[in-house]
């Protein structure tokens, strides 16, 4: 049940918490000197959502600084492992980063996913996410490959 799923906001304290996570949660294998990094980094953040000790979700973003605009938040990446899915794990993950972006100052909140993301389309929208078209994705190097 989704109600036995804690959520923990990690913090530059939290890198072998980080490491711990077994492998299928992240794209790849937590690489030690990126998740030091990563947690280093004041304007990073990440939530996860555990069953007892294992995180069985995280959802991870970053404040975006401007000169001229008030801070935003891109959201980076949500994920929940397959057997955990359709509990409300995502939504939660997403409300509580939301909400952590939102005491940061963040006065926007974004982010991109695939036309054919049916399942993530359809988280976002039930946040009350406004759906935005004619966005083109342009990358290098192979960013959108991952």
């Amino acid at each position: 049940m989704a109600d036995t799923i804690t959520l923990r906001q990690l913090g530059p304290d939290d890198v072998d918490l980080l490491m711990a996570v077994e492998p299928g949660l992240f794209d790849y294998a937590v690489r030690p000197e990126q998740a030091r990094a990563f947690l280093d980094e004041p304007l990073h953040e990440i939530i996860l959502a555990f069953d007892g000790d294992q995180a069985v979700g995280m959802a991870s973003g970053q404040v975006l600084l401007h000169p001229d605009k008030a801070p935003a938040f891109f959201v980076n990446e949500v994920g929940v492992r397959d057997t955990y899915q359709r509990r409300g794990i995502a939504k939660r993950l997403c409300a509580a980063l939301m909400q952590v972006a939102r005491a940061r100052g963040c006065e926007g909140i974004w982010l991109a996913t695939e036309g054919d993301n049916a399942a993530a389309r359809a988280l976002y929208r039930s946040l009350d996410a406004r759906e935005t078209g004619e966005i083109v994705v342009y990358d290098w190097d192979g960013a959108m490959d991952a």
